[in-house]
């Protein structure tokens, strides 16, 4: 047997081809061919792609029904975990995971919460798919805890206030202000903003399918989304557009916003809060819980009752300070 020199193993009894400072992990079991194999693959500057490996499970997963069936927001979510498992395990066989990588994957972005569970999520997701597809038995990521999210990291979206909401309508440019009142004004949730399509517009209301729930909305337009609508030239098929016309990314959306509340000194202020605002104004209307549920889409009241409450106890108290000065008199 021909001694591998570049052969070695750490303390966890994970096997690396190392030359030079780099290492290439070894997937298949010492001792077998297939260990062999991949060892002279990498000598030779080749890599071995295993017939089971996470890009051909991500691959089949997103050609299957269960993909394609997914809400747009799901789906845009699970591609970030997609894009992250392709480059650290995608060359990788799916069917030598165990519960402890699951673990150290969670682990190594415990400084992301949400991003952390969601790695965990949809590798149980895939996990299952490769159950279905026969290349497994067990579903490694199963019952593997999510990470609680710290309470120096909880925190509430802040509903914009009157005078914000003045200040950004005064002083912001033509662009941060369109999105501004695209949001306030149709109340959905950010991402919704930026497929807002001409065709969704009748000179009046706004038509969407919510990316998050899938359900269909028809919206009044507010006087001044409206006034900001018919000044606009369509030259593109969205609303927002960057600058050569093209449908406006989320996050470029989102760093133009960011950079506004920036300079306005509204950093307090986020996207998502404009959303409650718009809930906080209806409630002050005087609207119900199903009329802003028919405007917001809101699957469950528990948020709008949250945010519709805070501005109905605002107006209470105020009928209830006229009343008590009323009385002194």
């Amino acid at each position: 047997m021909v001694k591998k020199k570049y052969l070695w193993t750490n303390s966890k009894d994970y096997n690396y081809f190392r030359r030079d400072g780099v290492l290439t992990r070894i997937i298949a079991p010492k001792g077998t061919p297939e260990f062999d194999a991949e060892y002279w693959a990498i000598m030779r500057g080749k890599n071995i792609e295993p017939a089971r490996s996470f890009k051909k499970l991500i691959e089949d997963y997103r050609n299957s029904s269960k993909w394609s069936n997914l809400a747009p927001r799901t789906r845009s979510d699970y591609e970030g975990v997609h894009l992250y498992l392709l480059e650290k395990v995608g060359s990788q066989d799916c069917t030598r995971m165990q519960r402890s990588d699951v673990i150290n994957a969670r682990e190594s972005q415990r400084d992301r919460v949400r991003f952390a569970n969601y790695i965990v999520q949809v590798t149980r997701i895939l996990m299952e798919h490769a159950i279905d597809l026969g290349w497994r038995q067990d579903n490694p990521a199963r019952n593997v805890p999510a990470l609680k999210t710290p309470e120096a990291k909880k925190q509430s979206h802040i509903p914009w206030t009157d005078e914000a909401v003045s200040k950004f309508r005064h002083k912001a440019g033509p662009v941060e202000l369109l999105i501004f009142e695209l949001g306030l004004g149709s109340i959905q949730r950010p991402n919704d903003w930026t497929r807002f399509k001409w065709s969704d517009y009748d000179g009046a209301n706004l038509r969407i399918i919510q990316g998050k729930t899938g359900v269909i909305l028809k919206l009044p337009c507010t006087e001044r989304l409206k006034g900001l609508l018919n000044q606009q030239k369509q030259t593109g098929e969205t609303i927002l557009v960057n600058r050569k016309g093209d449908p406006l990314p989320y996050r470029t959306m989102a760093q133009i916003m960011q950079k506004e509340r920036s300079r306005l000194g509204l950093e307090l202020y986020d996207l998502h809060a404009l959303r409650y605002r718009g809930v906080m104004e209806l409630a002050w209307a005087g609207c119900t819980d199903d009329e802003i549920a028919s405007f917001s889409g809101h699957a469950s009241k528990a948020m709008i009752r949250m945010y519709a409450g805070k501005a109905r106890q605002e107006t209470a108290a105020e009928r209830a300070l006229i009343k008590r000065e009323s009385n002194r008199r």
